[in-house]
């Protein structure tokens, strides 16, 4: 399903828009409502992250996301349960995003069992790399749920093919070294890296970290089928929670601004609370600068 929501942009001359959410926050019950709103305002595919102690792949939006949720007590029950809600409702496909430790401790078996029950499309294991290991890679390969695998600017030319081999639905292209986050500019060379590894696998590519601005997103979009927008939509649930008519996202949203507008790069010269997430306003709570938030890592309860 995911591939073929890509080969359908593709065939309308776009990119895939990828936006991403943190499940269980800024509240428990948040996920279902924020993944409607996104799926309504143009996101194709959803990335939802559930929630570790220990993100390490992640920047401080993620992992400021990351506790909070996991101090309001989100688990991967509760992860899985919000998809099946939406999925009764919506059929935009959902990459389930997590690190080994909670689906090794809620259970390979279990988790892939339930994922797929739930209506989940795909799942992206952030510290699994390719041929770490062969048992658990299969057993994600063998059930319904599509593996999406990384490669980085270091992963070597040779290397590409094989990492997409043991994937599907779309390969996640990552525009830089280090961790999640915004930054001011994309680096020199990601549309000719992004060009070779496109050649060199059948898969889709989309790109991710750093997507910042709509001009980054449409210079993206020009090279790859997908853009990934991770921190951003973040940092914009930080500042602008809330809707229109003052109701709060608990209160289930019917819209979160046009966010395909983002992926076609429209709107660059605009403030993205005026041309991203047009419909939120600031929520007092959530205003506060992030140096004044405590954070609370908890540990990863299953």
């Amino acid at each position: 399903m995911i591939s073929r929501v890509f080969e359908a942009r593709r065939a309308q001359g776009r990119a895939a828009l990828v936006p991403y959410v943190t499940a269980g926050y800024p509240e428990l019950d948040s996920t279902v409502p924020l993944l409607e709103a996104l799926a309504a305002s143009g996101g194709d595919v959803l990335e939802l992250g559930i929630p570790f102690s220990d993100p390490l792949a992640d920047g401080p939006t993620i992992q400021l996301s990351s506790f909070k949720s996991l101090e309001n007590g989100t688990t991967v029950g509760s992860v899985l349960a919000d998809v099946r809600t939406f999925r009764s409702r919506n059929e935009t496909p959902v990459v389930l995003m997590t690190y080994l430790n909670p689906v090794l401790r809620f259970g390979v078996d279990a988790f892939l069992a339930e994922a797929m029950e739930s209506g989940a499309n795909g799942v992206l294991l952030t510290d699994l790399p390719t041929g770490a290991d062969p048992s658990l890679e299969a057993q994600v390969c063998e059930s319904a749920l599509d593996l999406i695998r990384l490669v980085a600017p270091t992963t070597a030319p040779d290397r590409v093919p094989e990492v997409a081999e043991g994937g599907s639905g779309f390969l996640y292209y990552i525009s830089r070294t280090g961790v999640t986050g915004a930054q001011s500019e994309l680096g020199d060379t990601v549309a000719e890296e992004v060009r070779r590894v496109r050649a060199a696998v059948s898969l889709p590519v989309a790109v991710g970290f750093g997507i910042s601005t709509p001009d980054q997103a449409a210079e993206v979009a020009s090279v790859a089928d997908g853009v990934v927008v991770v921190s951003l939509f973040t940092a914009h649930i930080f500042w602008f929670i809330g809707v229109k008519g003052g109701q709060d996202v608990r209160g289930h949203p019917t819209r979160v601004a046009p966010c395909g507008n983002f992926c076609r790069g429209e709107g660059y010269a605009q403030r993205f609370r005026e041309k991203v997430f047009a419909s939120l306003r600031v929520n007092d709570e959530l205003h506060r600068p992030l140096r004044e938030r405590p954070l609370l890592v908890e540990r990863h309860r299953g």
